[in-house]
């Protein structure tokens, strides 16, 4: 599905990510795990070609991700939740939802479809729809966020820090959305970002660690080290 070979990416003249190669499997559910400054958030940002590679490259579906630019990375059925949600505020909580699919320019019928499907994961969403996104709690956006990455990513779906200040209760009902989604589809592959990994035991099907640009084989075991 993913997969990484000896990739090496910058910000400015700083190095980020250093000589990384792994696979990411279809259906399967990667958790992330590394301490804030560690590269989460670069390396996928680098996967959506918003951060320049210096060396390497990155296939999806066996294909290379290099000659495709960035606004058409979506498009492949790539779905991205940053970790700072992005909302529109002036906007309703459907029409933020809606904004990747007017970018993909999808027909009426495939972008009901896909609204529907994303309702039926976040039906509280559905009781939202004609709020402006600016009136929405904290919690509510990152929802709000998830619903948009679902419109697009159709195999797979990229979260960063989505259990960021949450509530207890919020954070909850985040992980039984992510259920539910991979429930509705077996097919779809997830990778989020965390730095506490106790919140994806159970759920993560496998762990992989960074450190320092670095990745290797981790655990969800918060009695472990990680990175």
């Amino acid at each position: 599905m993913l997969e990484f070979r000896d990739v090496s990416a910058s910000i400015g003249i700083i190095g980020i990510l250093r000589n990384l190669t792994f696979r990411v499997e279809t259906a399967e559910t990667l958790a992330l795990i590394g301490r804030n400054g560690a590269g989460k958030t670069t390396l996928l940002r680098t996967i959506m070609g918003f951060t320049r590679m210096q060396a390497g490259e990155i296939l999806f579906e066996g294909k290379s991700l290099g000659p495709v630019a960035p606004p058409k990375r979506p498009g492949l059925g790539i779905g991205y939740s940053p970790e700072d949600r992005r909302l529109f505020s002036a906007f309703t909580v459907e029409e933020n939802i809606l904004l990747p699919a007017d970018a993909a320019r999808l027909g009426p019928v495939e972008t009901r479809r896909r609204l529907d499907r994303v309702y039926d994961i976040l039906p509280e969403l559905r009781e939202m729809a004609n709020r402006p996104a600016g009136n929405v709690s904290g919690g509510q956006g990152k929802m709000v966020a998830l619903a948009r990455a679902l419109m697009l990513g159709t195999k797979l779906v990229m979260l960063d820090e989505p259990f960021q200040g949450l509530a207890p209760a919020l954070a909850m009902r985040y992980a039984d959305a992510l259920r539910a989604l991979r429930d509705s589809d077996r097919s779809i592959t997830l990778v989020i970002t965390e730095s506490n990994p106790s919140l994806l035991r159970g759920f993560a099907s496998r762990t992989l660690v960074i450190e320092r640009g670095e990745v290797s084989e981790g655990s969800l075991d918060p009695e472990r080290k990680t990175a």
